[in-house]
C-alpha cells in the first residue's frame, strides 16, 4: 500500500534553492560581522600597537614611489628608506611649525575679533548677546572657578600627547623597516600562508595595497591643489600667515570632509581677526569655491581612477570610523575601506565566474 501522508512525504525533501542561498548568505553575513566586531575590539584593546602599524602602512603606501626611485637611482635600500623618513619628518615638522607660528601670531587678534563679534551680538540681541560678551570678558574668572577640572584635563591631555608622540615615533620606525624590507614581503607571506593559499593571499594583499596606495596618491594630489588654491587666494586678499594656513589645508585634506571644514574655519577666523568682516567673507567664498572644485571636479577625475568608491560609501565609512576611534578612525576609515574593496574585487575576479554552467539540453 502506497503511503499518501503529505508530512511524511515532505520530510525527506530539502529546502528550495533560493531559501538555501538566503540561509547561506545570512550565515556568512553573521560570521563576517562577528569576526569584524571581534577584530575591532581587539584593535581597540591593543591600539597603541595597532595604530602605528596602520599609520606605517599608509606612510609606506604614500612614500613607496619615492623610495623606489631612490633605489633605482643606485641608492642602497637602507639609505633610501632613511632619506625618505628624514624627508617626511622635515616636511611634516615644517608644516606644523608654520601653522603653529601663524596661529600664535594671530591668536590675540582672533580673540579680540571674537570679543568684538560678541559685543555686536549683545547690541542686536540684548540680554541674550550680553551673556556672550560676559563670557568673553570674564574668561579668567570662569577658568578660576573650574581650575581643578582644568588641571585634571591638562594632566590627561599631557598623557594623551605623550602616547601620541610615542605612537608617531613607532610609526616612523615601522615606515623605515617597511620600506627597507618591502622586497621581502612576498617571501614572508608565502612562508606564513597555509598550503595552497599563498598565491591567493599574495594577490589579495597586492590588490589591497595598490588600493591604499592609489587612495594616498590621489588624496595627496588633491590636497596639494587645494592648498595651492587657498594659499593663492589668501595671498591675493593679503591675509597673514597664508603659507601656514595653506599647510593646514594640506594636512587637513587627509581627513575627508572634517579636515576641510576645520582648516577653512581657521582661515576665516584669521582673516576676520586681521582684515575684518568683509575680507573674512571673501576668504569663506574662496574656501567654498575650492571645496566645490574638489567635490565636483578633482574627486571624480582623480579618485575615480585610483579608488573606485561611491561618495556614500566614503561618508558611511567615515561615520563608522569616527564612532570607533574618533578623528583617528576618520583618518583610517577610508583607506581601510579601499583595501577591503580591493580584496573583494580580487575575490570576485578569481571566484566570481566559477558558477556551474547549465548542462546543454538533449533532444531525443
Amino acid at each position: 500500500m502506497q503511503d499518501s501522508d503529505p508530512i511524511a512525504a515532505g520530510a525527506g525533501t530539502l529546502l528550495p534553492a533560493p531559501l538555501r542561498r538566503l540561509a547561506a548568505w545570512c550565515a556568512l553575513i553573521l560570521l563576517v560581522s562577528g569576526v569584524v566586531y571581534v577584530g575591532i575590539r581587539l584593535c581597540d584593546e591593543f591600539r597603541t600597537a595597532v595604530v602605528p602599524v596602520l599609520l606605517a602602512l599608509l606612510g609606506t603606501a604614500l612614500l613607496g614611489p619615492l623610495h623606489r626611485r631612490l633605489v633605482k637611482a643606485g641608492v642602497r635600500r637602507s639609505v633610501a628608506a632613511g632619506l625618505t623618513c628624514v624627508a617626511v619628518v622635515a616636511v611634516v615638522g615644517g608644516a606644523v611649525y608654520i601653522v603653529v607660528a601663524a596661529l600664535i601670531d594671530t591668536g590675540d587678534e582672533i580673540i579680540a575679533s571674537l570679543k568684538q563679534a560678541a559685543r555686536g551680538v549683545s547690541e542686536h540681541f540684548g540680554a541674550a548677546g550680553t551673556s556672550l560678551d560676559d563670557l568673553a570678558s570674564n574668561a579668567r574668572e570662569l577658568l578660576g572657578k573650574f581650575g581643578g577640572s582644568a588641571a585634571s584635563g591638562v594632566i590627561s591631555g599631557v598623557s594623551v600627547v605623550g602616547e601620541s608622540l610615542a605612537m608617531a615615533v613607532l610609526a616612523l620606525l615601522l615606515v623605515f623597516f617597511f620600506l627597507r624590507d618591502s622586497d621581502k614581503a612576498t617571501g614572508a607571506l608565502w612562508a606564513l600562508a597555509p598550503r595552497g593559499s599563498a598565491d591567493t593571499l599574495e594577490a589579495m594583499a597586492r590588490r589591497a595595497f595598490h588600493a591604499v596606495e592609489g587612495f594616498m596618491r590621489g588624496t595627496t594630489f588633491i590636497a596639494l591643489i587645494d592648498a595651492l588654491c587657498i594659499t593663492v587666494g589668501l595671498l591675493v586678499l593679503d591675509v597673514p600667515g597664508a603659507a601656514g594656513l595653506g599647510a593646514l589645508v594640506f594636512v587637513g585634506a587627509y581627513i575627508p570632509y572634517l579636515g576641510a571644514f576645520l582648516s577653512g574655519a581657521v582661515a576665516v577666523l584669521v582673516a576676520l581677526a586681521d582684515r575684518g568682516f568683509v575680507i573674512a567673507l571673501w576668504v569663506l567664498g574662496v574656501v567654498l569655491a575650492v571645496q566645490v572644485l574638489e567635490g565636483h571636479v578633482l574627486q571624480p577625475m582623480i579618485q575615480s581612477r585610483t579608488v573606485q568608491m561611491h561618495p556614500a560609501v566614503v561618508m558611511v565609512a567615515i561615520t563608522a570610523g569616527a564612532s570607533v576611534a574618533g578623528v583617528l578612525g576618520m583618518l583610517l576609515a577610508v583607506p581601510l575601506t579601499a583595501a577591503a574593496f580591493g580584496v573583494l574585487q580580487e575575490l570576485r575576479t578569481r571566484y566570481g565566474d566559477q558558477e556551474p554552467s547549465p548542462e546543454p539540453s538533449t533532444d531525443s
